[in-house]
Formats: structure tokens, C-alpha cells, sequence
């Protein structure tokens, strides 16, 4: 299934297909209209060559909606799979990675259509291999293995290709599955498990050496659903979108609780049903923005948000002395020239979460203080530190401890994206980097962030999408 975008202008932005037909969203008020075949358009391919070009100084004021979490995204279409019921999913986030598990459910079996982010799937007949041509482009893939285990009792899966930010491997997914009763042989790059026998439920434990794995716990709960007996997860993760995966297989018919604990129990049941359901907002976006708004605010609010979720992130940002107003659904941040620098350390969630850890390296270096910043959960995450330092940022990187010196200039300068969180953190250092900053490589931005320049640009940041010559 091609998904094209095509050349982008101030309101609409990306071209999408149902079936057939193509149809293009309006990114300002969300409406669709279809699409004529003569209009021009830029492939994938050409998407690569992108880069932005960022002029620091502008000041950023007023208010965005913050989009549907991309993390509780891919699970929640995943999990459709669990059933031959039509599923609607809503608030699905328009970017690469979600596209592109679009395409995957669609390569194994299930019709999909996707509009102005509703994705409807009807599952009914699904095949029970996932080869490495459809799985190599995106990690989260391998969260097809869970619901595909899980409703067909076999399943072939390819590992999923390797990540810049460090190893992050999946033997706590496979121990996971094989405590159900499931036979796991890995050959060939190719995962093959065997659950003939059916499942059945049982305890275990999925705590790792850098904490709990997310997306593990994501594939063993799609399986047990369906397991006979129960199933008890000791070290599970607690991350919002485990819940939010939780609450979703629950509207299907799943019995589960303690989701959003580090125990999860399962009952299985004998099938699941289609269900409706809502992402929830994605608290990375909404604390990328944040950080944007305490670097070069004028006061940022972002609508749309749950703020028990961004609690790690706010309380940092407060007691660095950054004034923060929290409602129900909005958080508003405003500059303070005088912030105070920090000590962090990643943690699992409720921790501070490791995916906004190069934004604060970014914020780290306009604050005139020393910060530091410990990543345990991914010690090599830090290849963004490389680029800041060629804009100017003073940062000693000491095995997993980045140790920054704020207040310096920060100069403009080309740069590399190396990972999807590390070209956030360059987009917000070139905000307030003097002249202009060329962020290469911008294709990770458009896997995790939807429409992030045109966001920046509604707030008053002067940046521009062109073609990479």
C-alpha cells in the first residue's frame, strides 16, 4: 500500500488512501476531501532528502493540540488483529511508524481504512507470517508477534532491524510467551512460535537489567488474553500506554487488572469483540513542547493533554524554576531567565521518562548553570550531544552522564539526526541558537511527531521544510 505526501503548503499536508482511492487532510481543521489524481505529490523516497531549516531567535506564544500517543498507537493497531470484528481506533497520530503498521496489518490480511486520524480494521482473515521485508523498516513491529500468537497459536516473525540508540533486544518477549507454553525456535533472523497446544496462564516475571520492557508486556498481555486459566505479570511495565493497551483489549472483552501497576493480571477468555476506542494524548510530544516553551516561550500552553501523565516532566521543569499552569487538560510554561540547573537520572515510568532526556540536554544548555543527566536505560542514548556541541553547547559525556555547562551562545550549524528524540532536541536547540541551524536526516522526526514544524510555525517559530539538494 503506497503512502505518499505530497508538496506541502500552509494547510494541507499529507495525502492518505482508503481502499483505492487517495484523499488529502487538512492539517489546520482535520476535514478530508479526495484527492485528484493529477496533483503532484513527492514520494517516500523524495521525503528522505528533506531537511529543515530552523532561524533561532523567534519567541514562541499561544496554543497547540497536542496528537494521539504514538506509542500507545502501535500496540492498539496491533491488537486488532485479536479479533475478526471491525475495530475504530481514534486519534491515531499521522506519521511514518503508524503508517507504516497501517501497511503491516494490512500486508497480513486485515482491511484498513484511515481518515483524518480515525483507522478502522476488520481482521477476519489474517496470515500468520511477518517476513523481514515488512518488519526490517520499524521496531514496534514485533509487537504483531503477541495478537498473532495469540489468536492463530503460531506465528513467524522477523526480528525487527537494530537501533542507533543501543541494543534493545527481545528475549524478555519470547520468555514471556514460552511461560504461556508457547515453542520458541529463533533461525535465520526469523522468530517461530508454536502455541498448537494452546495457551495457558501462569506466572512470570518480565523485569529486565534496565528496568521493564513496554513493549514486551504489551505482546505477552495480547497473547495471555486468550490464554486458558490466568496469568499473572510480575515486573510488568507501568507505562500509560500498557494501560491504555489494557483499557482497549478490556473494551474487546479481555479481563485485566492492575494495568498501569508493575503486576498485571490476566483472565483469558474464549474470544475477543470488536471495539471503539480512543489514543490518548502523547505525553513525549506534549513534554518536547514544553521544553520549547521554557527555552524561548512567551507563554505555551498546550490543550489536549493528561497531565498525571507528564508529571516527571512538569515537576523537573518546576523546580528548575520554570512557572507552570496545570488544568485538567492543558498545561500552560513560561520562561524564566534565572532557571536553576538539574540533576536527572531516566528511570522507568513514573521516573523521568528516557525518550525526553535529549530535550533536556537541549534546555540544559541555555540554562546559565551546570546540569547533568544519567541514562540507565539506554546508557548510549546521547549521539545528539555531538551535533549540540558543533552549534556551541558545552557538554562533557562521561560514560552514561552527559555533565552540561549552560548559558553559552549557541551558534547555527548543520547538523545529523541520528534517532527520532535526538532531532527534537536539535530542532530546539536551533530555536535559540543564533542565524540558522540545517537539521538533516528529518524522516525520524516524521515517525514520532505529527507535523511538528507546522505546530513550531503556529507558535511563532520561523522554520522551513526544503528539499535536500
Amino acid at each position: 500500500m503506497p503512502w505518499l505526501d505530497y508538496k506541502r503548503n500552509p494547510r494541507i499536508t499529507h495525502v492518505i488512501q482508503i481502499g483505492k482511492n487517495f484523499f488529502k487532510r487538512c492539517f489546520l481543521c482535520e476535514e478530508i476531501e479526495e484527492w485528484l489524481a493529477t496533483a503532484s505529490f513527492r514520494s517516500t523516497k523524495h521525503s528522505l532528502m528533506e531537511k529543515l531549516i530552523v532561524h533561532g531567535g523567534a519567541p514562541l506564544k499561544g496554543r497547540i493540540n497536542i496528537s494521539g500517543s504514538k506509542n500507545s498507537s502501535l500496540p492498539i493497531l496491533a491488537a486488532t488483529l485479536l479479533t475478526n470484528d471491525t475495530c475504530t481506533i481514534r486519534r491515531v497520530p499521522d506519521l511514518s511508524d503508524t503508517n507504516y503498521m497501517v501497511r503491516i496489518l494490512g500486508e497480513l490480511g486485515a482491511e484498513v481504512e484511515r481518515a483524518s486520524g480515525v483507522v478502522v480494521v476488520k481482521a477476519e482473515k489474517i496470515k500468520s507470517v511477518a517476513p523481514y521485508d515488512l518488519v526490517r523498516k520499524m521496531r514496534a513491529s514485533i509487537c504483531v508477534l503477541g495478537p498473532l500468537t495469540g489468536r492463530l497459536k503460531e506465528c513467524t516473525v522477523s526480528l525487527p532491524g537494530g537501533c542507533v540508540i543501543g541494543d534493545r533486544p527481545v528475549d524478555l518477549h519470547l520468555k514471556g510467551l514460552e511461560a504461556l507454553g508457547a515453542q520458541i525456535t529463533v533461525e535465520g533472523g526469523d522468530i517461530f512460535v508454536n502455541a498448537k497446544k494452546g495457551f495457558k496462564g501462569g506466572p512470570m516475571n518480565l523485569m529486565g537489567k534496565h528496568g521493564s520492557t513496554v513493549l514486551g508486556t504489551d505482546n505477552v498481555m495480547m497473547a495471555a488474553v486468550l490464554a486458558k486459566g490466568t496469568t499473572v505479570i510480575e515486573g510488568a511495565a507501568a507505562e500509560p500506554e500498557v494501560e491504555d493497551l489494557a483499557n482497549f483489549l478490556i473494551k474487546m472483552g479481555a479481563k485485566i487488572e492492575g494495568a498501569g501497576t508493575n503486576r498485571i493480571t490476566i483472565e483469558g477468555v474464549k474470544e475477543l469483540h470488536g471495539a471503539e476506542h480512543m489514543v490518548i494524548p502523547d505525553r513525549i510530544e506534549a513534554g518536547t513542547f514544553l521544553v520549547a516553551g521554557a527555552m524561548l516561550g512567551d507563554g505555551v500552553t498546550l490543550k489536549r493533554v493528561m497531565p498525571e501523565h507528564m508529571k516527571a516532566v512538569t515537576d523537573a521543569l518546576i523546580k528548575c524554576g520554570f512557572p507552570i499552569d496545570i488544568t485538567k487538560d492543558s498545561i500552560t510554561v513560561r520562561p524564566n531567565p534565572n532557571a536553576k540547573g538539574f540533576d536527572l537520572t531516566t528511570l522507568c515510568y513514573p521516573g523521568f521518562p528516557t525518550d525526553m532526556q535529549a530535550q533536556m540536554c537541549a534546555l540544559a544548555c541555555v540554562i546559565n548553570d551546570t546540569s547533568t543527566i544519567t541514562e540507565t536505560i539506554f546508557p548510549q542514548r546521547f549521539m545528539h550531544c555531538a551535533e549540540m556541541k558543533r552549534m556551541g553547547a558545552n557538554i562533557d559525556l562521561q560514560g552514561a552522564t552527559a555533565r552540561i555547562r549552560g548559558g553559552t551562545v549557541m551558534k547555527g550549524a548543520p547538523v545529523m539526526a541520528s534517532d527520532l528524540r535526538a532531532s527534537a532536541a536539535l530542532v530546539l536547540a536551533g530555536l535559540v541558537a543564533e542565524g540558522k541551524t540545517e537539521i538533516n536526516r528529518l524522516y525520524h522526526i516524521d515517525r514520532g511527531y505529527e507535523h511538528l514544524d507546522d505546530k513550531l510555525a503556529a507558535l511563532g517559530a520561523q522554520l522551513e521544510r526544503v528539499q535536500d539538494k
